[in-house]
């Protein structure tokens, strides 16, 4: 709505009081707050990646899951490993080179072929991955590394 404002009269018109329109607008400038926002979006947009890092985890010891169903298969590595050349399949010590016609016989009428692998500590790494290409060659599709909870015996 326009303001109307009167001018004084000291003029000789002899007309009277004229009046003279003042237009205030009503509208509020958008432009400088979207340029501050392009800004600052600009600023967030090249900081972000700086500030973004890694998570940090440490991984756990062991944790018990779900019980293990069904028929379980168990090949253990003893610490004689290397001089025996015996693993113990259940509970039977048989010979490394038995091992895959052993299992491929225990596995014959499962449909899925699971073996769990549990080692001695002090067992070599190379020691246990020489079993586990041992059970892959007896056809096992999954094998399992076994370990205890910390707390456990």
């Amino acid at each position: 709505m326009p303001k109307v404002a009167s001018m004084p009269s000291g003029g000789g018109s002899g007309r009277g009081r004229a009046r003279r329109v003042n237009v205030s607008l009503a509208e509020i400038n958008i432009i400088p707050l979207v340029d501050v926002m392009l800004v600052l979006l600009i600023i967030f947009m090249v900081t972000a990646p700086m500030i973004q890092r890694g998570m940090d985890v440490r991984v756990p010891v062991s944790r018990r899951a779900t019980e293990i169903e069904g028929q379980r298969v168990f090949v253990t590595v003893p610490a004689d490993y290397r001089q025996s050349r015996t693993v113990l399949l259940g509970t039977e010590r048989i010979r490394v080179d038995f091992l895959k016609e052993r299992v491929r016989q225990k596995m014959e009428g499962v449909a899925d072929k699971k073996v769990y692998l549990q080692g001695d500590g002090s067992v070599l790494y190379q020691d246990i991955y020489d079993v586990f290409d041992r059970l892959n060659e007896a056809g096992v599709t999954d094998v399992g590394l076994v370990a205890k909870a910390p707390g456990e015996r």
